[in-house]
């Protein structure tokens, strides 16, 4: 895939429209992706991260969607600093970020997460403690993971986000059902197909739904692909996209937000279309495309020391217009600059940034 330099002056109006869904009405298409931060201590967000939100919405992000926060669960979480979404403290301090967030004309949805039997690391990890995964729950902790997820979710509307995203991604809780190896389980909650292993992430869903009516956008982050195995594909044929996906639309989920390494990157022979656009195809809902906009490599290449270069919209712009899909997420390019959007709306791409790994630990 090549794009032209964004020095290059592009038509990128088509991403500044409007969208509307339920009760969610967004300025333009560009979405800020969940990203994991480590910075709040007590895992309860604080000022610094009041004031990180709040410079994304005042920098024009059409949507933010929160780092990753763990529902009430044993085994939710393995990082330290990562804030909770229940209890007093934690709740606090959401709502001090949605505020601020509101105040600077911004959305917001909150990233409902649950690791699972996530892979510890012994530097920055919290200890190896109270694990749970499709290899060790019961039904009972099953349906208890079911609840945290809906009472979350109630917490979330309740302190005035906008919209739900639940994380059903890159190898965490969720997807631990979705994926064969992972899930061995011989009760209601396994089985051969993804049709059927996916009746866990059915069940959130649905409890999130529950818990927030019909007028509040929920949105389902899922990926074909895990940390340490990229070219790994939950569903190998439309068909078994659709049978995946369809039951995940009829339970609630309003918008799918499939999470690539790269966007222009076709996820079945034959077609150009990457996964959000397969999504779209086959449910009729709006999608999320996500994966390197705007930048030369992918995010993995930052952690190992690879600069990556500002890159221009064009072929982003041509496959929105297609139809592919709806929003657009961009992770690394508001890390390094949180008026990237409002860059690109007003044509300042002279002034956009390298990323480089140095700017993973920037926090402002």
């Amino acid at each position: 895939m090549t794009d032209q330099d964004p020095r290059t002056q592009e038509d990128v109006s088509a991403l500044f429209r409007p969208f509307r869904l339920k009760g969610l009405t967004l300025e333009n298409r560009f979405v800020m992706a969940p990203m994991t931060r480590q910075r709040s201590p007590g895992n309860a967000p604080g000022e610094p991260n009041v004031a990180y939100y709040a410079r994304r919405a005042a920098g024009g992000v059409g949507l933010i969607l929160s780092e990753g926060t763990v529902v009430e669960r044993p085994g939710k979480l393995h990082l330290r600093d990562v804030p909770h979404f229940y209890g007093e403290r934690a709740l606090a301090g959401w709502k001090q970020v949605i505020d601020a967030v509101h105040r600077e004309g911004g959305k917001m949805a909150p990233q409902l997460w649950h690791v699972g039997l996530a892979q510890r690391n012994p530097s920055g990890y919290e200890e190896p403690a109270d694990l749970e995964g499709p290899a060790n729950m019961s039904r009972e902790d099953v349906q208890a993971t079911v609840r945290a997820f809906g009472k979350a979710a109630a917490d979330a509307k309740r302190l005035g986000f906008d919209a739900i995203e639940i994380h059903g991604a890159h190898g965490y809780l969720i997807d631990q059902f979705f994926y064969e190896v992972t899930n061995q389980r011989t009760d209601e909650y396994g089985g051969k197909t993804i049709g059927e292993r996916n009746r866990f992430a059915v069940e959130v869903v649905e409890s999130v739904r529950d818990a927030v009516g019909p007028e509040m956008v929920v949105i389902l982050r899922l990926s074909q692909w895990k940390i340490g195995a990229y070219d790994h594909k939950i569903a190998r044929t439309p068909e078994e996209m659709e049978q995946w996906l369809l039951p995940l639309a009829a339970a609630g989920a309003d918008i799918f937000h499939l999470s690539q390494r790269h966007y222009w990157e076709p996820e079945f022979a034959g077609s150009d279309l990457n996964a959000a656009g397969w999504a779209k195809k086959l449910t009729g809902k709006p999608t999320i495309t996500v994966g390197s906009v705007g930048l030369s490599s992918d995010f993995m290449g930052a952690f190992a020391g690879e600069a990556s270069a500002p890159r221009g919209l064009g072929e982003l712009v041509r496959r929105f217009e297609r139809g592919d899909f709806d929003l657009v997420a961009v992770g690394r390019s508001l890390l390094n600059d949180p008026s990237w959007v409002e860059k690109i709306r007003t044509g300042r791409t002279s002034e956009l940034n390298h990323f480089t790994r140095e700017s993973l630990g920037q926090y402002f």
